[in-house]
């Protein structure tokens, strides 16, 4: 009997991809207490924005931006990873999965979106000081972000619509949430056609975004050297925030990459490490990049300890 023939309907998944972790609700509260830090300092950068109107500019709108994507990113997949480790609930009804399929990847891919803007921003910001303001308005700013969420809605939505029609043969997943690939994996076809199509989009947006970021930084440097040396500590400190937002959104991808075109085959755990590390680590490094290092956040944020102790 050919696997279509076998192909069953599926209402519920089952996820099995901590089945090995000898420590599940350990890991568990690890991943709970990451994922509420990350959305109760995600959500204060979103209000002191918001409350503010001098922050009422294109940086702070970006960074506002960055924040809900984060927020998106790491609610796509964290509730489903604790609930499975710590209460135990290891099954996803089959219209959940998808829709947790598109959320996950499309926070993926706007994460590099908003850091590709964001990189433009202080391209502006630097080569332009005098003119940011006139060649980079609010409502260009928000024209930007609102038509990279079209975007990458558009690429995202081929994944569940790929994967849907498909007939199933297995109810259970390899991974740990409702991934494209775990999903079809639990399907009768030859995955290898699909495979291509995740990673043709995965990869192409992963180095479009890269090079643009990389391009940026390149002019920038250029600027730099023919800058004084108190305007280099100014670029300087202008970078690091967004660099440090680089790095812990890329290394992790570009580790898998890099691996692989070098012969080395990784686990399935392994991959699912990477991956987590993926979500958790840019979603809660972020905020506090911004809230630590951007002088008027830090300075809300001290003025709202201040007024906690007077009431006290």
């Amino acid at each position: 009997m050919s696997l279509q023939n076998a192909s069953m309907k599926v209402t519920h998944f089952i996820i099995n991809g901590f089945d090995t972790v000898k420590s599940p609700v350990a890991v568990g509260v690890v991943i709970l207490i990451i994922y509420l830090v990350s959305i109760v300092t995600n959500l204060l950068n979103i209000l002191f924005v918001i409350s503010d109107k001098r922050l009422h500019k294109p940086m702070y709108i970006l960074i506002c931006n960055l924040a809900i994507v984060d927020i998106m990113y790491i609610s796509s997949a964290s509730p489903t990873m604790v609930g499975v480790l710590v209460a135990g609930v290891n099954t996803i009804s089959y219209l959940e999965c998808l829709i947790q399929m598109f959320v996950f990847h499309l926070g993926g891919m706007m994460e590099r979106f908003a850091l590709a803007i964001m990189a433009f921003d202080r391209l502006v910001a630097i080569i332009y000081p005098f003119q940011y303001h006139s060649y980079l308005k609010n409502t260009r700013i928000l024209l930007y972000t609102y038509i990279s969420w079209v975007v990458a809605c558009g690429f995202v939505v081929v994944l569940p619509a790929t994967v849907a029609p498909l007939p199933h043969c297995y109810s259970s997943l390899r991974y740990s949430f409702c991934d494209y690939a775990a999903v079809v994996r639990t399907t009768c076809v030859d995955p290898t056609y699909f495979f291509n199509i995740g990673a043709i989009i995965y990869s192409f947006l992963l180095f479009l975004t890269f090079i643009f970021i990389c391009l940026s930084y390149c002019v920038i440097l250029i600027f730099a050297k023919l800058s004084s040396s108190n305007d280099k500590k100014k670029i300087g400190s202008t970078l690091v925030s967004h660099l440090i937002c680089v790095i812990c959104h890329y290394c992790p991808a570009f580790v898998i990459i890099v691996l692989t075109r070098l012969g080395v085959v990784l686990t399935l755990d392994e991959r699912q490490g990477l991956l987590i590390a993926n979500i958790l680590g840019p979603s809660v490094v972020n905020p506090f990049v911004y809230c630590l290092r951007t002088k008027e956040i830090k300075h809300k944020i001290f003025m709202l300890f201040k007024k906690l102790q007077v009431l006290r």
